[in-house]
């Protein structure tokens, strides 16, 4: 007897292997940027120079005149930069991806049998050590210095939430190196959006200390609100309204921003 296969269960059925197959795609062409990051590790100084250079200056350069003392700073200075360097981080996923469209690297992908889309999820999913690395010695270089955590617990999960805050933010960065002409492009406009969000948050200083002008910029900035929810989770190790805001905000953003990215890449793919 002759199994009859239904029409809708066969459809469904490609579609099973269709998601395996862009899951396994995109885990390959993840491991492919990872490889690229070994051979020039170059890439990675924005993960690890940034981290311990900017600790070091903020730390010793502000402590005294803003807290009084450079183990005072420690707890306001740590979370913020984790937080900014973990999102300037998130640049290099445009560039690094406006750079392949450039050299041509995806019209070869495009002759060979693979999702189409795991070219972009990909690095996407590569980024993510990046975060992890700026976000693991930052955390080292606060220990280093003196700055002790209200309970691990709480580190670990400010940490998971920095990194996770990041890979959504990457998206935007990503719909950007897929509609910009060049990766100097990408980096210039995306320096121009980072850098005022980054010093014109509460990552640095207490934003009860600015005018009220620029208290309200700030306020508003979505970094203020990651930053407070690592500093709670730091200092308190407890879970504030902060905490849910930053994870319902960059839920928002995924949502807005990936299709508008594979839209647009599907398009030129």
């Amino acid at each position: 007897m002759t199994k009859q296969i239904v029409p809708g269960a066969e459809r469904s059925l490609k579609n099973r292997v269709s998601m395996r197959m862009t899951i396994s795609n995109s885990l390959t062409m993840a491991y492919r940027n990872l490889l690229l990051i070994r051979r020039t590790p170059e890439k990675l100084f924005d993960v690890t120079i940034q981290p311990i250079l900017f600790t070091l200056l903020f730390a010793f350069l502000f402590g005294g005149a803003i807290s009084g003392s450079v183990s005072g700073y420690l707890p306001i200075i740590i979370p913020g930069i984790l937080a900014q360097t973990a999102l300037t981080a998130t640049m290099s996923t445009g560039v690094q991806l406006r750079e392949d469209m450039d050299r041509g690297v995806f019209y070869r992908f495009k002759s060979m049998p693979i999702a189409r889309i795991s070219p972009l999820t990909g690095p996407l999913l590569a980024d993510i050590v990046r975060y992890a690395i700026a976000t693991s010695l930052t955390f080292v270089m606060g220990y280093l210095l003196g700055f002790r955590w209200a309970s691990l617990d709480g580190a670990l999960l400010g940490g998971i939430l920095v990194v996770f805050c990041s890979w959504c933010i990457s998206w935007i960065f990503a719909l950007l190196g897929v509609i910009a002409r060049s990766a100097q492009t990408v980096q210039g406009i995306s320096t121009a959006v980072l850098f005022p969000l980054g010093f014109l948050s509460g990552a640095f200083v207490p934003t009860s200390t600015l005018p009220w002008w620029l208290r309200d910029f700030v306020n508003v900035n979505p970094l203020t609100y990651i930053v407070s929810a690592v500093r709670q989770l730091f200092n308190q190790g407890t879970i504030g309204n902060d905490f849910w805001l930053s994870l319902i905000g960059s839920v928002v953003v995924v949502v807005i921003f990936a299709p508008l990215t594979l839209r647009a890449y599907m398009r030129k793919a």
